[in-house]
């Protein structure tokens, strides 16, 4: 075991994970992210190990059991013959904490290699863009685009419609049937799988009104956590400077770049920050604690970030993460963090840290989050290239608080409704959800977010297109991702 996660996932040297709509990452090799008591790890088995298919059951049955969560929904016992592979067997096992909202396809087999290369530096495969759909209006959005992807050097990027979709020119079908027909899973269906070489006809919308019909491959690339072009600015709202950053996603090569920024706002005296987590489904736990550095400024080393709760047995491994300002780190006296249902797990994670220190003085911009304040650790088992993700610890705040599988939107003192505007770029001043961030930190009215309902069953009209059962690491760490 290695990384804790939280998002979509998490695992237990990776924190935080993205979750889409599942929104982490680990390996026995990989380092833990600061101070922390692990349990012992599951010997790996030598290369003669069985990996037969009811072998590779039973050890994920047997992992469950002893790291779950949730131990009281798993059954008594469960025979897998009837599954025809790990993935479905574990859906099985977690069905019952499915069906409770606390475990929505967060435990989860994947490929240690892919689950490496993703969290290291955002490896995916695909045209590098994040999707939406209008389920209503059976129309699909570019909510974003990633920096040297197929689709940018095809100039498609955030506002950009997909009008229609095919293998070549003769089987082009419009997006409106395809929804009409199939659902959102149509669509998805349409687009093909994430392997490099794919090739596909898109027609599409651009924001000035004109329609293209271009041809467009798959192609290997790395996620940029942030963007060069918008993911850290400071903006001058009539006279006050305030700081902008966008992080894409929670993987290691963020570290850098965060820095980068922080470095820049602390230098210019920035003390009100934006911090935009709109679609970010998670990642890293160790990002996610640096994160809360870079802005804990002024927190001592003794506040606490942080409380990682195991299950009753496994509370030796129970944690608690104090702050550690860096040299780049700032001391803001109001923060916006912009979200959406989009956002999860380690997202949610940094925002729920600040709540007991600013108060009212932090606010939720957008719509409700998610809700996943639940981590994976990562266990693997190398022989087979398994690793098994399980939920295994909550994650709670200073002041103990935790309880947000209905989002965050009701654990705030402070939010803000704000849309999601496709005709401008991210962090544009005009951009509603920047808008509305900046009159926040000026200290204008708003409304307040409704919390009625999750974040992520409300999400405005628009939907990010995400399966049901991601199949990929990125695709669960960057929910809308193809």
């Amino acid at each position: 075991m290695k990384r804790q996660l939280l998002g979509g996932t998490l695992s237990f040297a990776v924190l935080l994970s993205a979750c889409g709509g599942g929104g982490g990452g680990g390996s026995s090799s990989a380092p833990s992210p600061g101070p922390v008591s692990s349990p012992a790890p599951t010997p790996s088995p030598t290369p003669s190990a069985s990996c037969s298919l009811r072998a590779r059951q039973d050890w994920a049955g047997a992992q469950l059991r002893e790291w779950y969560l949730f131990p009281e929904t798993l059954p008594a016992s469960f025979d897998p013959s009837p599954y025809n592979s790990v993935e479905a067997y574990v859906d099985a096992l977690t069905a019952s904490a499915r069906a409770l909202r606390r475990d929505r396809f967060f435990t989860y087999v994947t490929s240690i290699a892919q689950d490496e290369a993703f969290f290291s530096s955002g490896s995916s495969a695909g045209f590098g863009i994040r999707l939406s759909t209008d389920q209503a209006a059976r129309r699909v959005f570019v909510m974003e685009a990633f920096e040297g992807t197929p689709a940018i050097q095809a100039r498609i990027d955030r506002g950009t419609e997909i009008l229609a979709i095919g293998a070549d020119a003769n089987s082009l079908r419009n997006v409106s049937d395809i929804i009409a027909a199939e659902g959102s899973a149509g669509v998805t269906s349409a687009l093909g799988p994430p392997t490099a070489g794919i090739t596909r006809i898109l027609r599409v919308a651009d924001l000035d009104g004109s329609t293209r019909t271009i041809p467009i491959g798959k192609a290997d690339y790395s996620i940029p956590p942030v963007s060069s072009r918008y993911g850290a600015r400071i903006i001058d709202d009539g006279g006050r400077r305030v700081g902008y950053v966008n992080l894409r996603t929670f993987i290691s090569s963020a570290d850098p770049a965060l820095r980068s920024a922080f470095a820049d706002f602390r230098a210019n005296g920035i003390t009100e920050i934006i911090v935009d987590f709109r679609y970010n489904g998670g990642g890293l736990v160790s990002i996610a604690e640096l994160m809360g550095d870079l802005l804990g400024g002024n927190r001592a080393t003794s506040d606490v970030f942080g409380h990682t709760a195991f299950r009753p047995e496994k509370a030796a491994n129970n944690r608690t993460r104090t702050f550690q300002p860096t040299p780049q780190s700032v001391a803001p006296t109001r923060i916006a963090f912009i979200g959406t249902g989009g956002s999860a797990s380690a997202s949610e994670l940094v925002i729920n840290a600040f709540i007991p220190y600013l108060r009212a003085n932090a606010a939720l911009i957008g719509t409700n989050t998610y809700g996943k304040p639940v981590g994976q650790i990562a266990i693997d088992r190398s022989a087979c290239d398994d690793r098994l993700r399980v939920v295994a610890f909550a994650t709670q705040n200073a002041a103990r608080q935790g309880d947000y599988y209905d989002g965050l939107a009701a654990k705030m003192e402070a939010s803000c409704q704000a849309g999601d505007d496709l005709t401008r770029q991210m962090g544009d001043p005009q951009e509603g959800s920047t808008r509305q961030a900046l009159d926040f930190l000026a200290g204008r009215p708003c409304t307040r977010i409704a919390t009625g309902v999750t974040g992520q069953a409300v999400r405005g009209r628009r939907e990010l297109l995400v399966p049901e059962r991601p199949t990929s690491t990125a695709e669960r760490e960057v929910p809308g991702l193809f």
